[in-house]
């Protein structure tokens, strides 16, 4: 079974990006773009709130109850 990993810092990016750091120190790059054709995404599309985003319970959220699984940022992003 693999571990699951929190999120311990992101920082936004105006590519809509999320430039994300585990807690095994590992930096890694998420595209939220695929994401902002499902709810509740949607309502980051072209938004100020997706530059809202911030680390708790080891994953990413926004203001308005939206988050997303730390498995689906893992999984989905890519090394930097």
């Amino acid at each position: 079974m693999e571990q699951l990993l929190d999120v311990i810092t992101v920082t936004t990016h105006n590519d809509f990006t999320l430039e994300l750091v585990f807690e095994n120190g590992s930096r890694r790059i998420f595209d939220m773009k695929p994401f902002f054709e499902k709810k509740p995404f949607n309502k980051l599309c072209n938004s100020p709130l997706f530059f809202k985003a911030s680390v708790k319970y080891g994953t990413v959220v926004w203001p308005g109850n939206i988050d997303i699984a730390p498995e689906t940022l893992w999984n989905r992003s890519v090394p930097t």
